[in-house]
C-alpha cells in the first residue's frame, strides 16, 4: 500500500502587503476614530456603514480594459451555471461606495446628505515601506449642494478634527486650491481642447512639490535631467505657453487678497478661471467669518495633488512640524488628509450631475503623527490582575474582579497555572498591569486583601538607591470591603 503523503503545515506568515494590529494599536485607533466621529457628529454629519464589497462596475475607476477587470482591486467573479456573472471587489476607498449608496437611496435621503464613514479599504498595489494593501480611511462628505459653504465647512471641520485629536494649532495647515482656476490656466494656454497635452500638463504639475518651479518649467518645455542623470522628455510647450502654469503655481502672496490678484493675472480672460477664483474668495470669506484665519486654513495654489480628479475646490491638511527620516535627516511630516469637490461621481449612476464635496483622513498617517508628537501613550495600560493563591477559591477571586469591573475598572483574574506566584507577577508585568490584587488563606481569614502598586514597585526596583522611592510603600493591606476604593486611589495616583 502506497504511503499517504503528509500534508505540509501552513506557514504562519502575514500575506505580503498586510499586517497585524495588536492591543495598543487597535485601542489607539479606536479612541482616535471616536474623537473624530465626535467632531463630525457635532457638525451634523450622520454615520454610514456601506458594504466592504461592491461590484467592479460600481467602483468604476479600475476598468482599464475588458480582459483585466480586477486591475488595482481585489476582485473575483461570481459565476452562474453558464459560467457568467458579475465581478465583485473589495472597496478601494469610501467615496465610490458613497456615490452608489446615494444613487440607490437618494429618494429616501435628505438633500443635501451629510455622512461620515470609517473603515478599512483594500488596494491591489505593489506594497512598499509603510505602504500596505489594507489601511484605514476616515471620510466625511456632503452630497447634493453646490454651495461653497459646504466646502468651507469641510475645511473648518478638518481643522477642528486635527486639533481635537491632538495636533496643536501651528503644527498643521489646511491649504485650499481650485481645479477651475487650473482649467482657466489651461484655457489661457490654448489647451482646453487638446486632451493629450492637457493630461501631460496635469501630470507635470503634480511633480511641482518634488522638482520645484524650474523643474516644472523644464518638464513643460524641452525636458530635464533627473537626479540619476537620466533625461526626461518635456511636454514640448513654448516658454510663453508654460508661463501661465508657472504663474499659477507660484501665485501665493503674503495675504489672500494678493494671492487672488495673482491668480486673476494667471487665468487672463478665462471665464471658468474667474469662476474658480470667485469660489476661493467666497470660501476664504466664510472661513474668516467663522474665525478660521490663515494660521489654520489658507488659499495656496501650490496644492496640486488631486487636481486631475476633483472638479472644483481641493484641499490638503499638511503637518508642518519636522521629524527625522530613516537616514536621520530632518523633514516635514507632510500630508495626513485631502479632499475636494467632485461633482461628476454620482452622475455615473443617475445620468444627472450631483454636486458633492468631501475629505478623507489617512488614519495610519495621523496616528503616526500623534506618536511623533508624543500624544499617544507608548506604554499601554493593562488590566488590574487579581492573582490566584488557592485554585479552590476561584469564586472569591471572580467576585473581586466583578466588583472592580462594575466600578468601571478594567480587571481580570489570572487564568494560568497558579502554582508559581512569581509567574503570575511576570504575567501582570507582560500585560502592563498597574495593580495586582492578592488574597491568600491568611488574608481571607482576616478579612483583608493585599494590593500591590506595580508601577511604583517597578520604579523602586529601577531606582533602589533613591530614598524618596523607598519611603513610599508599593504594597498595601486593606479591608476586603475597601478593595475598589484602594485600587481606584492607586490608579488615580498613577495618572
Amino acid at each position: 500500500m502506497a504511503k499517504v503523503k503528509k500534508q505540509p503545515r501552513p506557514k504562519a506568515i502575514t500575506p505580503k502587503g498586510f499586517r497585524d494590529y495588536f492591543g495598543a494599536e487597535v485601542t489607539q485607533r479606536t479612541e482616535m476614530l471616536h474623537a473624530i466621529a465626535g467632531v463630525y457628529h457635532r457638525y451634523g454629519f450622520d454615520a454610514l456603514e456601506s458594504s466592504a464589497v461592491e461590484t467592479v462596475e460600481a467602483l468604476g475607476k479600475f476598468l482599464p480594459d475588458v480582459d483585466r477587470p480586477n486591475e488595482g482591486v481585489f476582485a473575483w467573479q461570481e459565476t452562474d451555471e453558464s459560467g457568467q456573472g458579475d465581478w465583485m471587489a473589495l472597496r478601494y476607498d469610501l467615496t465610490a461606495p458613497l456615490a452608489r449608496v446615494y444613487a440607490q437611496h437618494r429618494n429616501d435621503l435628505p438633500t443635501p446628505y451629510r455622512r461620515y464613514a470609517m473603515g478599512p479599504v483594500w488596494r491591489n498595489e505593489k506594497p512598499g515601506p509603510g505602504r500596505y494593501r489594507q489601511f484605514y480611511q476616515c471620510d466625511a462628505d456632503t452630497v447634493g449642494t453646490a454651495s461653497m459653504a459646504a466646502d468651507a465647512e469641510i475645511c473648518a471641520m478638518l481643522s477642528d478634527t486635527l486639533e481635537t485629536v491632538g495636533i496643536p494649532r501651528g503644527d498643521y495647515l489646511v491649504r485650499v486650491n481650485n481645479r477651475k482656476v487650473l482649467n482657466g490656466v489651461l484655457e489661457a494656454m490654448g489647451l482646453e481642447e487638446d486632451a493629450a497635452s492637457r493630461d501631460d500638463v496635469l501630470r507635470t504639475i503634480d511633480k511641482f512639490d518634488k522638482v520645484g518651479e524650474e523643474g516644472v518649467r523644464q518638464l513643460l518645455t524641452k525636458g530635464r535631467l533627473d537626479a540619476s542623470g537620466a533625461y526626461i522628455d518635456g511636454v514640448g510647450l513654448s516658454e510663453e505657453q508654460a508661463a501661465p502654469v508657472l504663474a499659477f503655481l507660484t501665485s501665493k502672496a503674503a495675504d489672500t487678497a494678493g494671492t487672488l490678484e495673482n491668480l486673476r493675472a494667471a487665468v487672463g480672460d478665462s471665464k471658468i478661471g474667474a469662476e474658480g477664483i470667485a469660489e476661493l474668495e467666497q470660501i476664504g470669506a466664510l472661513l474668516a467669518a467663522g474665525g478660521y484665519g490663515p494660521d489654520r486654513i489658507e488659499i495656496d495654489p501650490s496644492v496640486v495633488r488631486g487636481l486631475g480628479y476633483y472638479t472644483g475646490p481641493v484641499f490638503e491638511a499638511e503637518l508642518t512640524f519636522e521629524i527625522l527620516d530613516e537616514k536621520g535627516r530632518k523633514r516635514q511630516f507632510g500630508s495626513v488628509a485631502g479632499g475636494g469637490r467632485y461633482d461628476g461621481l454620482v452622475k455615473r449612476f443617475t445620468g444627472q450631475e450631483v454636486p458633492a464635496v468631501g475629505v478623507s483622513i489617512g488614519v495610519d498617517r495621523l496616528l503616526a503623527a500623534l506618536r511623533e508628537k508624543g500624544r499617544l501613550a507608548t506604554q499601554p495600560t493593562g488590566p488590574v490582575v487579581v492573582t490566584v493563591m488557592d485554585r479552590d477559591r476561584m469564586a472569591d477571586y471572580q467576585a473581586m474582579v466583578t466588583e472592580l469591573r462594575n466600578a468601571g475598572i478594567r480587571a481580570e483574574v489570572y487564568l494560568g497555572n497558579p502554582k508559581n506566584f512569581g509567574n503570575q507577577l511576570k504575567y501582570a508585568d507582560k500585560r502592563h498591569s498597574p495593580v495586582a490584587v492578592i488574597e491568600g488563606g491568611d488574608e481571607k481569614e482576616n478579612g483583608v486583601v493585599q494590593i500591590k502598586d506595580l508601577i511604583l514597585g517597578a520604579k523602586i526596583a529601577e531606582n533602589a538607591t533613591l530614598e524618596e522611592w523607598k519611603e513610599r510603600p508599593s504594597q498595601f493591606e486593606v479591608p476586603r470591603t475597601d478593595l475598589v476604593a484602594k485600587v481606584r486611589e492607586i490608579l488615580e495616583s498613577q495618572g
